[in-house]
């Protein structure tokens, strides 16, 4: 007989074990959906957190990033000048078309001090209600930035925030849009200006259009679009746009990334089929998740890295590299190594700027240090800290030999041809050194002390380096005494004196000219060498204002003298400023001075350099009737073969030349080549240095047109020339210049 299950067995073995199996089944799938589903939403949750956070980093930065900026024109000598000038085209070059080719600024605006608008890129009618929304949202950062300035406020200054700044965000022309005001300051602090009476520059950029396009591209944000309303969709988010007050000015829209709803969507299915199948594809969930959330956090490493170092180069930053070298220096005490901090400044940069370009510049600088990288250990660190300036800290240095042989690799790696522009262009490095812990053990006096010695490098010669001796800070202590003193100097009676040099003609025999070398008698020191307090003028920016009494005193003095022409030197730096050929102008018309009588002397160099500004003040003057002499020809860039390209009345062969008369160099026949050349370009020629009646006679003989030296007449005071002027004969005669003197 077949045995059959009862209906009460039945309903038991459902109860005892299907149910408990299956309730067990049916708890373990909710439980592990109910896992999945909660991890699913904390990653996505999570992603939309760091893209919000991302988007409101980059718009911070954004802020922050168009202040510095700006920062690159405004604290510029050259740019107040132009504002207190009114000069648009400079300001249009430099602080407009330029903020917008190079750093892809909307909008930039200068305004006086009374906040009055005296350039507008791109143009535009003051009376358009664009511009006056524009001015309407900037009036209040303009003021609010101008009671910060009176009030002397320093909070957010430091050596990378050089000046106070006010930006916030604003809608102009129904367009989002990020406004910065910056102050127009003097580098140098030789232009002063009233606290709050500064001409502020306005940097505008727009949140919309091309901004959102570049968010997409480089932060792969789906779909981003700007609204005015909170008005995302279910499948989006939103991140708000909030002005410094507070106040809500729209929301960035995207779709985000969500990773763990993505891959939900794959799973699901055998989710439904197999549990121990879901329970795998759980842990494979987990290990994409992580990969997914890795390319985040990578995407937030790179904003990080971005931040702290070098966009041009790659190489850390100012503040990456303050960081290092106050954590090598705190390590000192229990390591019991020495460090090194280099600070390197390359030589004649400036030119490959203003030769080739800035493009060509910054290409020069990153091969300059792929070098250094090559040279330099991996512990220790390269960086760049603006412009032409380089850093190098040198971690667990054995010697002073080390440092020394570290220095003499990257001088010589600097001096190699760099390919520019289709050509080979030459600079060098100098290098400024201190050690620590010899030298100190803090670091901003490290660091200025590295200075210190960048600085005795530079004033030895260049392309070369220099290690910190105490000495230095006595050097340095004395130059800026001496600073001091030509201040003083130029503004007190009797210091600064004008002697005059007699210039010879070797055609009549008498004083037909005189060169005005300016002197300097200190109340102390007694009398300075010009190859002294000269070029400290010129590096301290007092040559405009030393060059300017020279003039105006020799004008003067000479006004009346029976000479036909007065010679005066001209710094290049001079020739580049934009006022100048104004300036003598003035002296001129102030003075009665003839300008067809006056003769500028410039050197080779200041006449090789490719610079417009000098060109228009050579081009003003000649058209005056001012003529120009070429001062210590053959010792500078030029040569015979390119004397005819200089525009120049007279070239003076350097002393160097009639020095070397009777050696076995063959100077005579230099100085005869020179002179035939000048002839046959229709220039007159001087030479330099006559000591001997020898050279007196030959250089007569060769046919050079004037002489001066020692033999002739040492510089002497207003009444010695004068005593020699009317110890002259009345009518002009032909002689030797040894019978004359003997």
């Amino acid at each position: 007989m077949l045995r059959t299950f009862s209906e009460p067995s039945r309903r038991t073995f459902l109860l005892r074990i299907v149910t408990p199996i299956f309730l067990t089944a049916m708890v373990l799938s909710i439980a592990a959906s109910t896992l999945l589903l909660w991890a699913t939403y904390e990653v996505d949750r999570a992603s939309d957190q760091r893209q919000r956070s991302l988007v409101v980093l980059v718009l911070s930065q954004l802020r922050a990033g168009i202040a510095h900026d700006q920062e690159g024109v405004a604290v510029w000598d050259d740019a107040l000048t132009a504002a207190m000038n009114g000069d648009t085209e400079w300001i249009d070059v430099n602080l407009g078309r330029w903020m917008q080719t190079y750093f892809g600024h909307d909008g930039a605006y200068v305004l006086d001090p009374r906040n009055n608008p005296i350039y507008a890129f791109p143009k535009v009618e003051a009376r358009s209600p664009h511009f006056q929304q524009l001015m309407a949202r900037t009036m209040p950062l303009a003021a609010k930035l101008r009671e910060r300035l009176r009030g002397g406020d320093t909070t957010g200054l430091s050596d990378r925030v050089l000046t106070l700044g006010v930006a916030d965000f604003v809608v102009v022309s129904g367009r989002p849009a990020v406004v910065s005001v910056k102050p127009i300051v003097s580098d140098t602090g030789d232009i002063p200006q009233a606290p709050g009476n500064e001409f502020l520059h306005v940097a505008v950029r727009y949140l919309d259009d091309s901004f959102i396009t570049e968010l997409k591209q480089d932060y792969l944000l789906d779909n981003l679009r700007f609204s005015w309303l909170d008005n995302a969709s279910a499948t989006e988010i939103s991140s708000p746009l909030t002005s410094s007050r507070g106040e809500t000015i729209g929301y960035f829209v995207w779709q985000p990334y969500r990773p763990g709803t993505t891959l939900l969507s794959r799973v699901a299915p055998v989710m439904v089929v197999v549990f121990l199948v879901a329970m795998t594809m759980m842990a494979l969930l987990v290990s994409a998740l992580r990969r997914r959330s890795l390319k985040l956090i990578e995407s937030e490493a790179t904003v990080r890295h971005l931040a702290h170092h070098d966009q041009l180069t790659d190489l850390p930053n100012r503040g990456l590299f303050n960081d290092r070298l106050d954590g090598a220096l705190k390590s000192l005490a229990q390591s019991g190594e020495t460090i090194a901090v280099l600070y390197l400044d390359l030589d004649r940069f400036k030119e490959v700027n203003d030769t080739f370009g800035h493009p060509s510049g910054d290409a020069l600088l990153r091969d300059f240090a792929h070098r250094i990288r090559e040279i330099v250990g991996e512990r220790d660190t390269i960086a760049r800290i603006g412009g032409d300036e380089f850093t190098i800290l040198l971690r667990a240095v054995h010697s002073r030999a080390k440092v020394e042989a570290v220095c003499r690799r990257i001088v010589e790696a600097a001096r190699h041809p760099y390919p520019i522009a289709g050509t080979q262009v030459f600079v060098g490095v100098s290098i400024g050194v201190a050690m620590a812990p010899q030298d100190g053990v803090e670091r901003v006096e490290l660091t200025r002390r590295a200075d210190v010695a960048l600085y005795h490098c530079k004033r030895a010669g260049r392309s070369d380096f220099a290690i910190y001796v105490p000495e230095m800070d006595a050097s340095s202590n004395a130059r800026r005494d001496l600073e001091r003193d030509l201040r003083t100097a130029l503004d007190a009676d009797g210091q600064i004196l004008v002697h005059y040099q007699p210039l010879y003609s070797t055609a009549v025999g008498r004083i037909t000219g005189v060169e005005a070398l300016v002197r300097w008698r200190h109340p102390e020191r007694g009398w300075v060498p010009p190859d002294t307090f000269v070029p400290l003028a010129e590096e301290t920016g007092l040559i405009g204002r030393l060059g300017a009494k020279v003039l105006r005193e020799a004008c003067e003095t000479a006004a009346g003298w029976p000479v036909e022409s007065l010679a005066v030197n001209v710094s290049a730096i001079e020739l580049r400023n934009p006022n100048y050929a104004m300036q003598v102008t003035n002296v001129l018309l102030a003075t009665g001075f003839n300008p067809r009588r006056l003769e500028l002397e410039v050197t080779e160099s200041a006449l090789a350099e490719r610079e417009s500004g000098r060109d228009r003040n050579i081009a003003a003057l000649r058209e005056l009737g001012v003529r120009f002499a070429l001062d210590d020809f053959g010792t500078g860039f030029s040569s015979l073969g390119r004397l005819h390209e200089l525009e120049v009345d007279r070239i003076k062969i350097d002393r160097s030349f009639v020095q070397g008369f009777g050696t076995a160099n063959g100077d005579e026949a230099i100085v005869q080549a020179i002179v035939d050349l000048a002839r046959a370009t229709g220039l007159k020629t001087t030479a330099e240095g006559v000591e001997t009646a020898s050279q007196s006679d030959y250089l007569r003989h060769i046919g050079c047109d004037d002489l001066q030296g020692f033999l002739l007449s040492r510089p002497l005071p207003r009444q010695e020339v004068e005593a020699l002027l009317r110890a002259q004969p009345d009518e002009p005669r032909v002689a030797a210049t040894r019978s004359a003197h003997s």
